[in-house]
């Protein structure tokens, strides 16, 4: 059995002139990650791996959600469309059974919609957790279980 957590990075400030790979988090948004890694604790997971976009936001809220988990920064993440971030999930280590891909809407919402379904927003923050039970290498859509949606909103 496998474990994907689908995170999506906390709320980012919108800075006039500032280039959007480097958007920092708002005040909200790194008090949103850190709640987003305990939730992810509290709920008995540890995940082994992080893989972040490498814009400021993602990688910020990586960070603090996961502060002793290896992050390895994939720049194909920024931007991504759905099939490109499975492609990327695909490629993880067999050894790991708990992974994080902590990237940006569209793409993280349609890759968990696409793995598991569910009727969920994605706001800032947001994660879904899905079961999988195939090997990461042959992950396909419409395989998994969404076991759970967290919303910092609704939190």
């Amino acid at each position: 059995m496998r474990t994907l957590i689908v995170l999506r990075h906390a709320k980012a400030a919108q800075v006039p002139g500032l280039a959007d790979r480097e958007r920092p988090l708002t005040d909200r948004g790194e008090r949103d990650a850190k709640r987003a890694g305990d939730e992810i604790r509290a709920a008995g997971l540890a995940p082994e791996a992080v893989l972040c976009s490498p814009a400021l936001r993602t990688k910020r809220t990586a960070e603090i959600a996961f502060p002793e988990t290896e992050i390895s920064y994939e720049r194909d993440i920024y931007e991504a469309y759905p099939d490109e971030l499975l492609a990327l999930v695909r490629r993880s280590d067999p050894g790991l059974s708990t992974v994080v891909l902590c990237g940006h809407n569209p793409g993280v919402h349609e890759l968990a919609l696409g793995l598991a379904g569910g009727d969920y927003v994605f706001r800032p923050g947001a994660f879904a957790v899905i079961e999988l039970e195939s090997a990461w290498e042959d992950v396909h859509p419409g395989q998994g279980r969404l076991v759970t949606h967290w919303d910092p909103k609704a939190h």
